[in-house]
């Protein structure tokens, strides 16, 4: 076994050269040294011991840590210059921080805290993780409120769209699979819904749905562009009906097709898959 650079000095190290991770499902390949390179960090910590007991694994040996496993790959990046390298409109600053917090990395959590102005407002580093915040009716708003009382009263008019609402579409899909027998929907057997889809523009769709939304095939997409890759954390359209609703989505279209995709030789049952989609708006 190789002895890596810096970590514990003197004897031998518990630890390889090279170490598989298991971050949230993600699965990450690095060195040792990249893992100990940040002095008192919680990574730091659990590669510096004399000890594996303790460390929690996967089932395939593989040391598991129970965070994002998506944005870990810029906390690695930072682990091995000290540098932060983000894609342009990078919507997920906030997010990150919270995990440079955790994973107790003081210099990163600095360079991903927006900067504030001598005016006490946020610079431009603090307004980069979703530009269409910037839209016409918060500026409307704005402007009447520097007018004083008559312009506070004047703004309270301003209709709930011209608030920082964006006006667009969201189209929410599922598919789904059921059995019917001998007597047709008498007999007809529904399974769950294994997974909702959510297609239409990111800004929109973290708006409505906010931690509940799944980005993992997504990451990093900005929030000016539309995806058809997210999918919700749970499996009820009735809840996901009901965030829609209460910022102020209401249903225009819905569609569903199906296919028979298997037949029972012996019972006749048939199991029939469908997909359905459903489109809500805002105006």
């Amino acid at each position: 076994m190789a002895l890596p650079d810096g970590g514990i000095s003197g004897e031998e190290v518990p630890f390889p050269e090279i170490i598989e991770l298991n971050v949230g499902g993600q699965v990450y390949i690095t060195r040792y040294s990249t893992l100990t390179s940040v002095p008192d960090s919680l990574l730091w910590e659990m590669f510096s011991r004399k000890s594996v007991k303790g460390l929690a694994r996967d089932t395939k040996g593989r040391f598991f840590v129970d965070r994002d496993g998506f944005l870990f790959r810029y906390i690695l990046d930072f682990m091995r210059d000290q540098q932060l390298v983000l894609p342009d409109h990078f919507p997920e600053r906030g997010r990150l921080q919270r995990e440079a917090e955790f994973f107790n990395l003081p210099e990163l959590v600095k360079l991903l805290a927006p900067k504030i102005s001598k005016q006490n407002s946020l610079g431009e580093e603090g307004c980069q993780s979703d530009p269409e915040d910037s839209s016409p009716g918060s500026e409307t708003t704005r402007n009447l409120g520097s007018l004083g009382g008559a312009g506070a009263a004047c703004a309270s008019l301003v209709p709930s769209a011209l608030n920082g609402k964006r006006s667009g579409f969201i189209t929410i899909g599922y598919r789904g699979s059921y059995t019917l027998g001998r007597d047709s929907h008498t007999d007809a057997k529904f399974r769950r819904v294994a997974r909702i889809m959510v297609c239409g523009k990111t800004s929109l769709a973290k708006e409505v749905f906010g931690e509940t939304l799944n980005e993992s095939r997504d990451p990093d997409r900005p929030p000016e562009r539309y995806t058809s890759r997210y999918y919700l954390k749970f499996t009820f359209l009735e809840q996901a009906f009901d965030k829609l609703a209460d910022v102020g989505f209401h249903m225009v279209a819905c569609n569903s097709t199906g296919t028979c995709a298997f037949a029972h030789e012996q019972t006749d049952d048939k199991i029939w898959t469908s997909y359905t989609e459903y489109v809500f708006f805002r105006e």
